[in-house]
């Protein structure tokens, strides 16, 4: 087998997983607050990132060399969690997929202002397409616009300001440092809201939790994995492959359907990804690290996928 074909169906294991692990989030969704799931989720992560995290041999201390930047990453990379969790309780699995698909357009946007990019005729044009392919997912007048869309969309944008914060600083903070201060403000910002929002949790919805953390895993190490076997052109495009997941576990567990006007957008949406990924992919193209580079998630999971996992060497 090629690397780039393992690559590839590595990437694709690694989304398949992450799709099962959004169908648990929908799932505690309908009993649970977005807060209280957050909570339980980071919580039963924390000990398996905190082992993944004893394997960084580089030497050096735990203070950020960025600090304000790596604490607007963890506000960001928190609001895209949370916001991303929300929009899947509350949307259908594909419609949810096809707003957050918008992320690559927006990192593209973010970089004229935050790295200083020049952005092309042609990835400009790509933009604009895609964020069509977004109002005709929303159809705006013709729809009403819930709660779950904006956090969609909020998700999407925290997320594009996560992925961006690590092409600027990414280079020059320890990987332990990007993944650890996230994630302790997952776990201490939730708690802070408990009070709030606990609601007691049968045995087999506390199990469910740690499901979710377990697939986020066990789906981030198929992803570490793929990229050292393929070209990120090759695995980042894999992505997409949750809209087929989404229609699939949509019709089987909520009794959802894609509708035609979800469906043209998604397409247009994807099909202007995909342009940008691999377009970002050529080194004349982006002085920065790449978006397909950046590991980005949807959601940001509760290892914060979402431009969590900084290339290895």
């Amino acid at each position: 087998m090629s690397p780039a074909l393992r690559g590839a169906l590595l990437a694709l294991a690694a989304f398949g997983v992450y799709s099962t692990h959004d169908v648990v989030v929908k799932t505690l969704g309908a009993h649970y607050s977005t807060f209280q799931i957050v909570f339980f989720v980071g919580l039963f992560s924390f000990p398996l990132i905190t082992l993944m995290l004893m394997q960084d041999k580089t030497d050096g201390n735990l203070i950020p060399r960025h600090p304000w930047w790596s604490a607007v990453r963890s506000f960001a990379s928190l609001g895209a969690l949370v916001l991303g969790f929300f929009a899947f309780s509350q949307l259908p699995m594909a419609q949810t997929y096809a707003i957050l698909f918008a992320t690559p357009m927006l990192i593209t946007l973010l970089s004229i202002p935050m790295l200083g990019e020049k952005v092309g005729l042609r990835r400009g044009l790509a933009v604009v397409v895609g964020m069509i392919g977004v109002l005709i997912v929303l159809r705006p007048g013709s729809a009403p616009l819930s709660l779950g869309h904006l956090a969609a969309l909020g998700g999407a944008l925290s997320g594009a300001i996560s992925s961006i914060i690590v092409r600027k600083i990414g280079s020059n903070e320890r990987s332990v440092v990007l993944m650890l201060y996230p994630m302790m403000l997952q776990v201490l910002g939730m708690a802070l809201l408990m009070p709030w929002h606990y609601v007691p949790m049968p045995f087999e919805h506390l199990a469910l939790n740690a499901l979710v953390a377990a697939f986020s895993v066990v789906a981030g190490l198929l992803l570490i994995a793929a990229y050292r076997a393929a070209p990120a052109v090759v695995a980042a495009p894999m992505q997409y492959s949750q809209l087929l997941w989404a229609a699939f576990y949509g019709w089987l567990f909520f009794n959802e359907s894609i509708d035609f006007w979800t469906g043209v957008g998604a397409a247009v949406i994807v099909g202007s990804g995909l342009y940008i990924v691999l377009r970002e992919g050529r080194p004349e193209v982006s002085q920065n690290q790449p978006v397909s580079q950046n590991r980005w998630r949807l959601d940001a999971g509760p290892i914060l996928r979402l431009g969590l996992w900084p290339r290895r060497k």
